[in-house]
């Protein structure tokens, strides 16, 4: 009976005074809202990332130059390692554990077609690139390895190209003429969306070409910037990944002790970087609750405070009439946590709706995690237990004759 008419006085206390809170629980209610938002994006975007990053395949190797080092560091970027087609072609005659090498190079030209015009990344690559790399057809043909031989001109956009040049049917391009570098191509194909994986890189944004056309007819260099190779199976990466090293050394004559001057990387790599980034990004969040839910807290007790003040006579006539430091200490503490909790409660509502229209608004990807919601509702209720003792132990401990006394 004495804890119901407890929770009661607290409850009917917070109804008195309506206004107050709720601009009471607004701190709660912003903090633990943007951290449901933050959270949901976050965990969106690694999902996403994830995912497409996992589609382009678990056996993906791909082989970059690396960087000379001398005296005094990193040399010149004319200084810097070579991959050549010397290199990819050694890989696909001497390299027992790989199924396809696909060489590439690339470089960011302005494509024209008809009156408008555009820069986009412009990629020499082999007639396997859509095998090697999961991309698919939305319409047209890729070009064969004998037009690549042939150095045909001939083209693949994607599909931001046909945005960034306002072509809306992908039908409407192929078979029509377009520029690059002056150089006159055909367009026989259109890429699928793969989505942009980051802000420095949209894989949407390109047009390929044979390789040999690149090589000899429009960038006029055997420096390519990446081979990708796929290993016969996820089981033996470590084996293919030595064969490849084993074979690049030997193309590129380097003695025992110096390092690779090239760098192999597999899909486990690109998932392990991308798991530690997110812990960054997972700390600064939490780094932001804290501080939004603390932020929060101490205007529950600044508030709760003021009201011991205010409710200074009051106090004094429930200690008159029988009521136990203990009584009040938990009046006062309840008041603080049921503020907590419904501020954390419209938090997370507000969060998860947030979130959700960020997403349609952006075409973001979210996903609200319970686990994330049990955490900040629990936060929160902790938040008002720990700033409520305070003003709590206040008011438990005001003298009942002075309390009478307070004007």
């Amino acid at each position: 009976m004495i804890y119901g008419e407890v929770m009661r006085v607290a409850l009917g206390a917070l109804r008195a005074n309506k206004l107050r809170s709720v601009l009471t629980m607004l701190g709660i209610v912003i903090g633990v809202g943007a951290v449901i938002a933050m959270d949901g994006i976050g965990r969106g975007a690694q999902e996403s990332i994830k995912t497409r990053i996992t589609a382009l395949g678990t056996t993906l190797l791909t082989v970059t130059p690396g960087q000379i080092r001398g005296m005094g560091g990193v040399a010149a970027e004319a200084d810097r390692a070579r991959l050549t087609m010397d290199d990819a072609a050694a890989l696909e005659e001497q390299a027992a554990l790989v199924t396809a090498v696909q060489p590439e190079m690339s470089r960011q030209l302005q494509i024209q077609f008809a009156s408008k015009n555009a820069s986009t990344q412009v990629v020499g690559t082999s007639a396997n690139y859509l095998e090697v790399r999961k991309y698919e057809l939305l319409g047209g043909r890729m070009f064969t390895t004998q037009e690549d031989v042939g150095k045909q001109r001939l083209a693949v956009l994607g599909p931001a190209v046909l945005q960034n040049l306002g072509i809306e049917n992908p039908d409407a391009i192929i078979g029509e003429q377009i520029r690059l570098r002056g150089i006159q191509f055909t367009v026989i194909g259109v890429l699928k969306s793969k989505g942009q994986t980051s802000p420095f890189q949209n894989p949407d944004d390109q047009v390929l070409i044979p390789l040999n056309t690149a090589r000899f007819r429009v960038l006029g260099t055997d420096r390519i910037r990446s081979i990708s190779v796929l290993a016969v199976s996820e089981a033996r990466i470590p084996e293919s990944m030595a064969e490849i090293q084993k074979i690049l050394r030997r193309e590129h004559r380097l003695p025992r002790e110096r390092d690779d001057d090239f760098t192999i990387r597999n899909q486990a790599d690109f998932l392990t970087t991308f798991a530690e980034t997110s812990k960054v990004f997972g700390s600064l969040l939490a780094g932001i609750a804290a501080v939004s839910l603390v932020v929060g807290g101490i205007g529950i007790m600044n508030i709760m405070l003021v009201s011991v003040t205010e409710r200074t006579r009051e106090i004094g006539v429930r200690k008159a009439l029988g009521a136990t430091k203990g009584n009040i200490l938990m009046q006062f503490l309840i008041e603080a946590i049921v503020l907590c909790l419904v501020g954390g409660a419209i938090g997370i509502a507000v969060g998860s709706g947030g979130a959700m229209v960020l997403s349609r608004a952006f075409q973001w990807n979210t996903a609200i995690s319970s686990q994330s919601v049990l955490l900040a509702f629990l936060f929160s209720a902790a938040v008002g237990l720990i700033f409520g003792v305070w003003p709590a132990r206040r008011a438990a401990r005001l003298d009942p004759i002075q309390a009478l006394r307070y004007e």
